[in-house]
């Protein structure tokens, strides 16, 4: 009989152990994950002894106590107790009136994921039968303390011994040395420094699997320690710091099956000389290590038959860019191979599959293969994936490769130059499950029995030259989760089209039909489509209003539709209730923001740039709970920038330049937190290749990830007089405020200053007056700060110079005074139109002595750019007078908004004809 349960979210309680004495035939009990903190007084854990059959008792992820272990000191039946995950800590006081554990037949223990303080396991001198023993997770550190009573502990039938994840040093390994039977020693991720004194594994005969990975180890050998252990099937040294040439005894260590030597700085021979006596070896994984040249000629073959090879990032030296490794060419039982990223040029190496019949995955990737794809006519059946994107191959995708893998499942093919039609035959694959052919020149159109006979989930075509109606494609999708059919030219209306004939597939999730030729307005039935969760349609031509039909997506996580020609307003019903990133910029929607997105608690990016919204900011702005984003740039908003604002907490990036927005800058501003958040970047989940199962082979060293989605949330934000774009971790980091280009007055709040993990802050282009805060030197992390165009006097707080992270500072057209700050640091890069504009500021970058000024009243701070303005009229009055040029000039005008964003001429337009503004 079993028992098991499992509500992590209960809160805590005790536990009555009488209601399972009824059940005499009771083996295992799972109580995990209940948030139990002891028992009911006389009803405790110690009644659970009269169950004699109770051999398997999980009371991990709970809240119970050290005690634990004296109640259940007589549960003599016990084989296996987990009580990972509870709030066992300090020592582990289980001996009351000298009575030990009585445990006698435990042979597993885990106590993993506890708060110990120290490190002794002396307690478990009464487990006589104990086999695995699990700490990993705790806050032990140094050495392990087996002492019991002045003797070492003696766990003689102890097999498998768990440290992971704590704070050892090389010091533990003379503190086990009387675990003569241990098999099994995993002591990754602790803080295992410099060499290992190998004479203390001696006493580990036994063993068969070690694990050292994620430690800071930089030598291994220091006594011939290796070579004794030659019972060692698995060793895992992966993620330290060794260097060096592989210690010469590893070739005795002939029972090995896996060994992982990757993200090291090793020297590896081409020939893999080292491994050539490694008769059993079947795994081998040296990823990010530096392959060599030997310095003699070597031409032994190994005697090693691989099933698995992962060396990624090995070959760095154009030397040995047209060399394989040596011992490939005799390797015929291969399943899994990774040589991506490594510079091999050269055709592909297709030998490897006709010598390796069993092979089921290959990647290729990054390489610099080039020439047409030739296969061989042979029957490969059972590869499932292969990957040779990233290289230069051209040519068309050869037909034969449907009929040489007919078991294929993941075919990735991007980033070459491959031209033509999509093959045809793909859509006769009926396992091809994910197909990648995006960036390459492929044109024509996209078959219909791809989508509709395949078995695809995941199809990107994104960046070639398809064309054709995109309509059919996406209604006869059935079974296809993943759609990218973004960067290429697919146009026509996609409401001209007679949907009464088709089901919408509930099985898309997600769409991306960015930068295409599409236009006429947005299609009504895409609201049928209940399962989406992601949609992008950005960089088309679509016009006409947002249909209400869009208010049905109740599943829809990721909206853009940035970039088009829509207008109309926003519809008031739209609030799906897990939407989390909107991009709506770069449109002509109008009117204010109404009741849409109210009470949005799952947004976190609402992205309004660009546009004719009006205005203000709504006060119900504050039930965005989750929003971090919020880009307002460029639109029609007025009235003052509201307090609510500060109730968001989650906020980080805040853009609401160019807009018109008056009165104060909110004090409150200063209390945001600005978080990391992770939640700015579309979550991701990742899967890899994997082998089926041997007896002799484990999927070890296999981390060739492919994401489960394309689609990736970026965020255009000004910062450092340029326009930057950000996505991934560096979007979760990034935090700024921009509210330069408004009509703001009054003083600049000092509580800005508090904003201590602030990237960049604009507030150029207002009315703002008063002195520059001398908080501001709190601002520690900044590297951008802007507050020129405004009426701030007063001098430049000379505590600014301790901002060591400024890159770009502008205090230009304001009516400063006195000496600028001695350029040390940060403030000696900045040069004179970071101050230029402020008649009475003085110092050598100004080539203006500090020894005489004068007045600051005397002077106006409104006619800067005299100059500039008699350019302009006069362009204006030629264009008045010649038609002809006025036309080209506006052709220009035009091309420049859209395609001069970053050229001078670009920022001239922009600034001096439109909003005067950067």
């Amino acid at each position: 009989m079993r028992y098991d349960t499992d509500n992590r979210n209960l809160n805590a309680w005790y536990l009555n152990t009488s209601m399972f004495l009824p059940f005499e035939e009771l083996k295992s009990l799972y109580l995990r994950g209940n948030a139990i903190s002891g028992n009911l007084e006389n009803e405790g854990f110690q009644l659970l002894s009269r169950l004699n059959n109770l051999e398997t008792l999980d009371l991990s992820g709970n809240s119970l106590k050290n005690n634990i272990l004296f109640h259940m000191r007589n549960l003599s039946s016990l084989k296996t107790l987990r009580l990972g995950g509870n709030e066992l800590k300090g020592r582990l006081d289980h001996i009351q009136d000298g009575t030990q554990l009585r445990l006698t037949n435990l042979e597993e223990l885990d106590l993993s994921g506890n708060l110990f303080r120290n490190n002794t396991i002396s307690f478990l001198q009464g487990l006589s039968s104990l086999k695995s023993l699990t700490l990993f997770n705790n806050r032990l550190q140094g050495s392990l303390d087996t002492k019991d009573g002045g003797r070492k502990l003696e766990l003689t039938h102890l097999e498998e011994l768990y440290l992971d994840g704590n704070h050892f040093n090389t010091s533990v390994f003379a503190s086990l040395n009387k675990l003569s039977n241990l098999k099994s020693l995993s002591i990754s991720g602790n803080q295992l420094k410099g060499s290992i004194d190998m004479k203390d594994l001696e006493a580990f005969i036994n063993l068969r699997k070690l694990d050292m990975s994620y430690n800071e180890l930089k030598d291994l050998v220091i006594h011939q320690g290796w070579c004794d252990l030659k019972k060692l099937e698995v060793l895992d040294v992966s993620n330290n710091a060794l260097e060096g040439m592989l210690p010469r005894c590893f070739s005795n260590l002939t029972s090995l099956r896996v060994l992982d030597v990757s993200r090291n700085h090793f020297q590896i021979p081409l020939s893999f000389a080292p491994f050539a006596n490694l008769s059993n070896l079947k795994v081998l994984s040296i990823n990010e290590n530096k392959m060599v040249m030997e310095s003699s000629f070597y031409t032994s073959i190994p005697k090693f038959q691989l099933e698995v090879i992962s060396l990624p990032k090995c070959i760095a030296s154009q030397q040995l860019s047209r060399k394989f490794p040596t011992f490939l060419y005799y390797q015929y039982d291969l399943r899994y191979v990774d040589l991506s990223h490594n510079n091999l040029s050269g055709t592909v190496p297709t030998w490897l599959l006709e010598n390796n019949t069993k092979l089921e995955d290959l990647i290729l990737k990054g390489n610099s293969f080039t020439g047409p794809l030739s296969l061989s006519s042979a029957l490969i059946s059972d590869v499932s994936s292969i990957d040779i994107s990233e290289n230069k191959l051209q040519g068309q995708i050869p037909t034969g490769i449907c009929s040489t893998f007919p078991h294929l499942s993941r075919l990735f093919l991007s980033k070459n130059a491959f031209e033509g039609n999509i093959p045809l035959c793909l859509s006769g694959m009926k396992d091809l499950s994910f197909l990648d052919l995006s960036d390459n020149h492929l044109y024509g159109k996209v078959p219909e029995e791809l989508i509709t006979k395949g078995s695809l989930t995941i199809l990107r075509l994104s960046n070639n030259n398809l064309s054709g109606n995109v309509v059919p494609v996406i209604l006869s999708a059935n079974g296809v989760q993943h759609l990218y059919l973004d960067g290429n030219n697919f146009s026509g209306e996609m409401t001209n089209v007679d949907v009464s004939t088709f089901e919408f597939p509930n099985s898309l999730s997600e769409i991306d039909l960015s930068n295409n030729k599409l236009h006429g307005k947005l299609p009504r039935w895409i609201g049928n489509a209940s399962f989406l969760q992601r949609l992008a349609m950005s960089n088309n031509g679509f016009e006409g209003s947002i249909p209400m039909e869009f208010c049905k997506l109740n599943r829809l996580e990721f909206l853009d539709l940035s970039q088009n020609n829509l207008s109309g307003s926003i519809p008031s019903c739209f609030n799906p209730p897990y939407i989390e990133h909107v991009h709506l910029h770069g449109n002509r929607l109008r009117g204010p923001l109404s009741l849409a997105f109210y009470n949005s608690s799952s947004i976190v990016t609402l992205d309004l740039r660009g546009n004719n919204l009006t205005g203000s900011i709504p006060k119900w702005i504050y039930t965005l709970s989750s929003l971090s984003v919020l880009l307002l740039k460029d639109n029609h908003f007025h009235g003052k920038v509201p307090v609510e604002l500060c109730k968001l907490h989650s906020l980080s990036i805040i853009d609401l330049s160019q807009n018109m927005f008056s009165g104060p800058i909110p004090s409150c501003l200063g209390n945001l937190s600005l978080p990391m958040q992770r939640k700015k970047i579309l979550e991701i989940g990742f899967y890899g290749p994997s082998i089926e199962e041997h007896e002799t082979t484990l999927n070890f060293g296999m981390d060739f990830y492919y994401p489960d989605s394309y689609l990736e949330e970026v965020i255009e934000f000004t910062t450092k007089s340029g326009l930057f774009l950000y996505e991934g971790n560096i979007l979760s980091y990034m935090t700024g405020i921009d509210l330069s280009c408004n009509n703001l007055t009054g003083h600049i709040p000092s509580e800005l200053g508090n904003l201590s993990e602030i990237y960049s802050l604009n507030l150029s282009h207002n009315k703002l007056t008063g002195v520059i805060p001398s908080s501001f030197a709190k601002l520690h992390q900044i590297e951008s700060l802007d507050l020129s165009y405004n009426n701030l006097s007063g001098e430049i707080p000379n505590q600014l110079v301790e901002l060591n992270s400024l890159e770009v500072f502008s205090v230009a057209y304001n009516n400063l005074s006195g000496s600028i700050p001695e350029p040390k640091a940060q403030f000696g890069t900045f040069i004179e139109n970071s101050y230029e504009g402020n008649p009475f500021l003085c110092g050598p970058i100004l080539h203006k002595s500090c020894s005489k000024t004068d007045s600051p009243s005397t002077i106006s701070t409104v006619s800067e750019d005299k100059g500039e303005d008699v350019v302009l009229l006069t362009i204006f009055v030629v264009l008045y007078i010649n038609p002809y040029w006025r036309r080209a000039w506006f052709s220009l005008v035009g091309k420049c908004i859209t395609t001069c964003r970053y050229s001078n001429v670009g920022n001239f337009l922009t600034y001096h004809i439109f909003k005067r503004c950067v």
